[in-house]
């Protein structure tokens, strides 16, 4: 079974979080990097660096732990993040590999 996820993206100065739930992490992270959706939220705000995620069994799981997270305070998200990764780097690439310039090109 595919694990389902909650994740927090940046931009590249680290300023804005953006917090969400996807069952294809890859994919929603692909989506941020091309600006699949060029009005959106992240689109606006370059918003494309995986900086923090937990996997889960089931989209359930993911989706309330996404509102737990954005119910709480950007210390917390800060912290959480912090916590994971403390240099805030990109996840997508360190620790999955993923490149961004690979799907830009």
């Amino acid at each position: 079974m595919n694990p389902y996820y909650a994740y927090i993206f940046t931009n590249a100065s680290n300023n804005v979080l953006y917090t969400g739930s996807a069952d294809s992490l890859h994919s929603r992270w692909e989506e941020h990097v091309i600006k699949f959706f060029p009005n959106a939220f992240t689109a606006r705000y370059n918003v494309n660096k995986l900086v923090w995620y937990e996997a889960f069994q089931t989209a359930e799981e993911a989706v309330n732990r996404e509102y737990q997270i954005k119910a709480g305070s950007r210390a917390k998200k800060i912290q959480l993040i912090t916590a994971k990764n403390p240099y805030w780097k990109d996840l997508a690439e360190t620790d999955f590999g993923w490149i961004a310039s690979d799907i830009l090109s």
